[in-house]
């Protein structure tokens, strides 16, 4: 079995960026879905979470 994974703490900037990247709707889909990835797994969610969260199965590997 994968060892989970786990994002350190993203500073003050980095999520007020990607906040701004997710709300604005003015980026590539693709942007807005690594941002919105990366903020859920910032915030402690699971991969089984995330890929709900995104619609996406956990096996998809970004690539």
């Amino acid at each position: 079995m994968a060892q989970p994974v786990r994002a350190r703490r993203l500073t003050d900037e980095e999520g007020q960026r990607l906040l701004r990247i997710v709300r604005r709707g003015t980026h590539p889909s693709v942007r807005v879905r690594r941002a919105t990835i990366i903020m859920a797994l910032a915030s402690g969610n699971t991969v089984p979470a995330i890929a709900r969260l995104v619609a996406a199965d956990e096996d998809t590997s970004g690539r």
